[in-house]
C-alpha cells in the first residue's frame, strides 16, 4: 500500500507574502486534497536575523482569505510538531554530528573576517574541495587541535563536504530528469555558529521526520538540489526522500527576470496576498485582497500562472482546481504576470457571484467611505444591477454609491444637460413630477411606460430626456437602466432629486 500524500509550504516569516510563494501553497494544496492527503504548513525561521514580528499570523491569514488552509501547522496543531523550527533546534545538531561522524561533514572554526580576507584574495571564492585545506576546519587541523577548540567553546559550524567529480541526479516531476556535477557546488553550512540549522540540513530532516512525500517549491531552489540528494542519502534516507517538483518562476509582465516587489511599486500593482505593513520601517505595502480582488479570482489567476488543464477553460473554483489539477500540466518555462489578466479575472468572478456573497464585502467597501448599507432593503438588487460594471470590489462604491446618497452638486456633470438644457424640458420634469403621483405602481416597467406616454404627450423626443433623468438621478452618464435605478431609489427619493437639479438648472 502507498504512504499517505503529505506535502507542505514552508515560508520564512521575513514579511509580505509574495504571490510566487503562494502559488506554491496553493499547488500544494490541490495535490494533497486530490490524492486525500495533508497540507502542512511548517514556519523556517531558523534565520533569526531575518525573522519579523507579525509575520506568520500574516502568512496564515493569507491561507485563509485564499481558502487554502492547513490541516497541520503551528496554529492547527498535529501529530509531527513542532512546525515552527526554531522550536526544533536541538533536534538538528544531532544529525550534523552524525555526518561529521561519517566524514561527509566537518567543523569549520574560520572567523567572518578571514573569510572576508579570502574573497578579497581569490576571486569567486567558494569555500569547497579547492580551498579547504587552507583554511581552518577538521579535515586538515590536527585532530587534538580540533578536539581542543571544541572543548574551549569556539565558534564554528558544521559544513558539508561535497564529494569531488561524482555525477547526482533526481527524476523532477516537473522537468524530468535533472543531474549535477558536485565539484561545482561549495561546502553548504548545514548547522551555525549559534546551533540554528541552515535551511539544507533543516528541509531534509524536517521532510523526513514529517513523512513528507512530495516537496513542491520555486525553480530558484534547484542549485540546492545537489546538497539536498548527498543529505538524505548520508543520513540513511534515500529510500524516503519525497519527489521533488521545481515550479516555474512567475516573471515580470515583460518575460525579462523574476517578478518582485519592486515590479510592482514601478508598475502600479501588487505582488502580496495582503497589505503588509513593516514593523520596523512602517512602510506599507499593499496586497491583492485590499486592492478589490476577490480571494476566488486571486485562487484562480495564480493556478494558471505555469498550469493548464489543457482546455481553453480559464474560470476555476477551487473544487474544479482540485479535480483537474496534474503536475503533468505544469510548465518548465516561466510564467508572465499580467495585471489586465489578472483584473480580469477579478471582473469574471465579480460577475459570475452571486449578490448574497457579494453582500459582506460591498458592506465593507460602502463603510470605508462612511455609507452604512447593511440595512438597506434593496441592497442585493442594487449588488446585481452594477456587479457587471465592477472590476475591483472597490469599485462598488463609484458604481453603487448614489443609491445611498445623493450626488454631492459640485461632482453632478452639468456640463452634458446645461448647454442643451431649455424650458420645454423643464416643463417635461415638472410634469414628470406631477404624473408620479398618479402612478400607483412603482416598478421599472411601469415609470418607463409613463416617462415614454408624456414625451409623446409632450412631442418631445425621448432621447432629448433621458440623459438629463439619468445625471439628475446619479450624477454622471453611468450606471445601469435609468428606470432600474428610479424603482430602487423609490418614488419619493426620485422626486427628491428631479427637483433638487430642477431648481440648480433654473437659477
Amino acid at each position: 500500500m502507498s504512504k499517505k500524500v503529505r506535502v507542505r509550504f514552508a515560508p520564512s516569516p521575513t514579511g509580505g507574502l509574495h504571490l510566487g510563494g503562494v502559488r506554491t501553497a496553493l499547488f500544494n494544496y490541490l495535490f494533497a486534497r486530490q490524492n486525500e492527503g495533508d497540507f502542512i504548513l511548517r514556519v523556517e525561521d531558523t534565520d533569526q536575523t531575518r525573522f519579523v514580528e507579525g509575520a506568520e499570523e500574516y502568512i496564515i491569514d493569507c491561507l485563509n482569505w485564499c481558502g487554502i488552509t492547513p490541516d497541520e501547522g503551528p496554529h492547527a496543531g498535529g501529530g509531527f510538531g513542532p512546525y515552527r523550527q526554531s522550536e526544533r533546534k536541538a533536534l538538528y545538531r544531532q544529525y550534523a554530528e552524525q555526518l561529521v561522524k561519517q566524514g561527509n561533514a566537518y567543523y569549520a572554526f574560520d572567523t567572518p573576517e578571514e573569510l572576508e580576507q579570502k574573497r578579497a584574495e581569490i576571486t569567486n571564492f567558494q569555500y569547497g574541495h579547492a580551498h579547504r585545506s587552507s583554511l581552518r576546519n577538521s579535515l586538515f587541523l590536527p585532530v587534538k587541535e580540533v578536539q581542543e577548540l571544541l572543548d574551549k567553546g569556539t565558534p564554528h559550524v558544521i559544513r558539508i563536504k561535497m564529494p569531488v567529480d561524482e555525477t547526482i541526479g533526481f527524476t523532477d516531476m516537473v522537468r524530468g530528469r535533472v543531474n549535477f556535477e558536485t565539484s561545482q557546488v561549495d561546502d553548504k553550512v548545514l548547522l551555525k555558529a549559534d546551533g540554528m540549522p541552515t535551511y539544507h540540513l533543516a528541509v531534509v530532516v524536517d521532510d523526513y521526520l514529517m513523512q513528507i512525500t512530495h516537496a513542491f517549491r520555486g525553480e530558484e531552489w534547484l542549485p540546492s538540489a545537489p546538497v539536498h540528494l548527498l543529505l538524505w542519502e548520508y543520513l540513511g534516507w534515500k529510500n524516503e526522500m519525497p519527489q521533488w517538483a521545481h515550479l516555474p518562476l512567475i516573471l515580470k509582465p515583460d518575460g525579462h527576470g523574476k517578478l518582485s516587489k519592486r515590479d510592482g511599486d514601478r508598475l502600479g500593482f501588487p505582488v502580496y496576498a495582503m497589505n503588509w505593513t513593516d514593523p520596523k520601517s512602517g512602510d506599507l505595502t499593499k496586497g491583492f485582497r485590499e486592492l478589490g480582488f476577490l480571494p476566488e479570482a486571486f485562487v484562480n489567476l495564480l493556478a494558471l500562472l505555469g498550469w493548464n488543464n489543457g482546455t481553453d477553460q480559464e474560470i476555476f473554483t477551487l473544487d474544479e482546481l482540485v479535480e483537474q489539477f496534474s503536475m503533468e500540466r505544469i510548465s518548465k518555462a516561466g510564467a508572465q504576470f499580467d495585471f489586465e489578466k489578472a483584473k480580469w479575472f477579478n471582473h469574471e468572478w465579480i460577475r459570475q457571484s452571486t449578490a448574497i456573497s457579494l453582500t459582506p464585502n460591498v458592506i465593507s467597501v460602502l463603510r470605508q467611505h462612511d455609507i452604512s448599507a447593511e440595512n438597506h432593503p434593496q441592497l442585493t438588487k442594487i449588488i446585481d444591477l452594477v456587479k457587471d460594471r465592477c472590476t475591483l470590489l472597490t469599485d462598488f462604491y463609484e458604481h453603487a454609491s448614489y443609491f445611498f446618497q445623493k450626488p454631492a452638486e459640485s461632482k453632478i456633470d452639468w456640463t452634458s444637460i446645461q448647454p442643451k438644457w431649455n424650458d420645454a424640458k423643464t416643463d417635461f420634469f415638472i410634469a414628470f413630477i406631477q404624473k408620479t403621483q398618479e402612478t400607483a405602481s412603482w416598478e421599472a416597467a411601469s415609470i418607463e411606460a409613463a416617462f415614454k406616454a408624456l414625451t409623446q404627450e409632450k412631442g418631445i423626443k425621448i432621447g432629448e430626456v433621458m440623459l438629463p433623468l439619468r445625471v439628475m438621478l446619479v450624477g454622471g452618464k453611468f450606471g445601469p437602466a435609468v428606470f432600474d435605478i428610479a424603482e430602487v431609489l423609490g418614488k419619493e427619493e426620485t422626486v427628491e432629486r428631479i427637483e433638487l437639479a430642477l431648481a440648480i438648472l433654473g437659477r
